[in-house]
């Protein structure tokens, strides 16, 4: 893989992450179709590095926020901030369960299976096409609910099930606000992301051999950069209601990824 398609995935990544259209599985259709023959860890570790740059453009864009939700904890008062640490905590608990245990499955599906990353892109499509007409409410998000998101989430580790497409249409069909869906769905992610980081990293024991750092710094830098905008986008559409142009794209999208898959 050279330099240039490294940049390509950390674009991807970046625009993806965010979009709801799943960035692990866009991510697997681009080392498919630029012939990567990286399989199992190493294909994984380039996956974490690329969502390492997307939580930290989350972490630019919502830095008011986790600010506050800092300043909140420490504070050690049950106010607003504190519960909505604790939710997010709970939201954690399903993916963090799944990535303890099932990690060499996980790896095993980061291989360009396209025909699974296919299908699983077709139900995102049916997910984001659900809640676009969902009825507006200004619901918060609930306890039980930050549970079943955290539960979607850990469903949404394999390739083709788009996490934040998933997470905000799910709160949005549990009648939670848009806009509360969208902070919520982006601010979940944020501890799994940094905890698989340093899993992966204690697994492994280090970074995989023949890794060339110049390749995962570009793509790290054209994840973080492209995943500013796109967050900042996101944020936009889902309050527009316009979830289902991404419905149509995933849907043909999966189909021609299927039918890429077979042939």
């Amino acid at each position: 893989m050279n330099f240039i398609e490294v940049i390509i995935l950390g674009i991807i990544q970046g625009l993806t992450e965010f979009l709801p259209i799943s960035s692990s599985g866009h991510l697997e259709i681009g080392k498919a179709l630029f012939g990567n023959e990286t399989i199992g860890q190493e294909s994984l570790f380039l996956t974490l590095v690329l969502h390492f740059g997307t939580a930290l453009s989350t972490m630019v864009v919502f830095k008011n926020e986790i600010i506050e939700i800092l300043k909140g904890l420490f504070q050690l008062k049950w106010n607003d901030d504190m519960r909505f640490s604790l939710k997010i905590i709970i939201s954690m608990i399903p993916a963090a369960l799944v990535g303890l245990f099932l990690q060499d499955q996980i790896e095993a599906l980061f291989s360009q299976n396209l025909i699974l990353v296919g299908t699983m892109l077709l139900i995102t499509s049916i997910f984001l096409f659900l809640a676009d007409r969902a009825t507006h409410t200004e619901k918060k998000v609930s306890y039980s609910n930050a549970f079943v998101l955290g539960v979607v989430q850990a469903v949404a580790i394999l390739p083709g099930i788009s996490r934040s497409g998933s997470t905000i249409a799910s709160a949005v069909l549990l009648g939670i606000d848009r806009q509360k869906a969208a902070r919520f769905s982006f601010l979940m992610v944020l501890p799994l992301i940094f905890g698989s980081m340093a899993k992966t990293l204690i697994d492994m024991q280090g970074v995989p051999e023949n890794t060339n750092m110049l390749q995962l710094i570009l793509g790290f830098t054209a994840a973080f950069f492209s995943g500013i905008l796109a967050c900042r986008w996101m944020i936009v559409l889902v309050k527009k209601s316009q979830l289902k142009y991404f419905s149509y794209y995933c849907l043909i999208v999966g189909f021609s990824t299927i039918v890429y898959g077979f042939f």
